[in-house]
């Protein structure tokens, strides 16, 4: 085969954003350049490497083979660029991706931890949701990701390779209030209570379901307030403005008045912490951080 490092690179980019059109907003390229690139890859591979979908992009399974040799390609590549140039890195990078709660929640502590126990080690951060984390550990843009899972719990997905996943915690979905507000000095607050609240959401996505609305809420909810990033929810929760789902465990961050109340008349909604990465026999540094978030979280 003859591929060239940069239709490396688009494979590694479609496999991680899931689209062409995301890809070349992220390389800087046309998408008409992706899909010229792409369109080599298969050329040259003699085989389909790409399955187009009406939710995105996906790899087939020969798209998967070749993006595993496509990361120790690539890895090559950047290690000799940085001994021609002499900019080797002193300290052993780690990329780590969260999930967009545990930026508050699990990060911060962990990276203290981490700090204190591994000072050779130099952890980069990126949030995204689950799916997009996924993508990113399979495509070798993440070396260790933090996920969240919902019950059952079962695999993710069933693309090769399998992950390599740790269990960190258990923690319930609860649903914060404003302090102040209609349930003031209250502990718990009824599903029944929730059906005619004023919602503050994340948007959804055909991977990834809508956050900030009780699961099992009867009926439609209503949604005031689209918001992706969890400081702008809880500043408009404490300032009134409706109500949003948080997990428990961010209850040490909280801000000024807001409250924390768990559901009755409807089952306990369980949210799972995951770390996972690749399979295979992991870096030291990689196993450090992973142990500093078990450790923390």
């Amino acid at each position: 085969m003859d591929i060239s490092s940069a239709g490396l690179r688009v494979l590694r980019q479609i496999a991680e954003s899931g689209s062409f059109t995301a890809a070349a907003a992220r390389l800087g390229y046309t998408q008409s350049a992706v899909s010229r690139q792409a369109a080599a890859l298969e050329r040259s591979a003699h085989t389909t490497l790409f399955e187009r979908r009406p939710d995105g992009v996906r790899l087939t399974a020969s798209g998967l083979t070749l993006l595993r040799h496509a990361h120790t390609v690539l890895a090559s590549l950047a290690a000799a660029e940085r001994e021609l140039t002499g900019t080797a890195p002193r300290a052993e990078p780690v990329r780590l991706g969260v999930f967009l709660s545990a930026g508050a929640a699990i990060l911060p502590a962990a990276l203290a931890h981490l700090a204190a126990t591994g000072p050779q080690i130099t952890v980069t951060t990126s949030e995204g949701t689950t799916p997009t984390l996924i993508r990113a550990l399979r495509a070798g843009s993440l070396d260790l990701a933090v996920l969240t899972s919902r019950p059952p719990h079962r695999p993710f997905d069933g693309d090769p390779p399998r992950l390599h996943i740790e269990t960190v915690a258990d923690t319930e979905l609860v649903v914060a209030v404003q302090s102040t507000g209609e349930f003031a000095g209250r502990t718990t607050v009824h599903v029944d209570e929730l059906v005619d609240a004023a919602w503050i959401a994340t948007p959804s996505s055909s991977s990834e379901p809508l956050l900030g609305v009780w699961p099992g809420l009867p009926g439609r909810p209503r949604i005031v307030h689209s918001a992706r990033d969890w400081l702008t929810k809880l500043q408009l929760v404490a300032g009134g403005f409706g109500v949003t789902t948080v997990p428990s465990r961010l209850s040490p961050v909280l801000l000024p008045g807001v409250s924390l109340l768990r559901v009755d008349g409807a089952p306990p909604e369980i949210r799972r912490v995951l770390v996972a990465r690749l399979p295979g026999h992991p870096t030291p540094a990689i196993t450090a951080v992973a142990r500093a978030i078990t450790s923390t979280a």
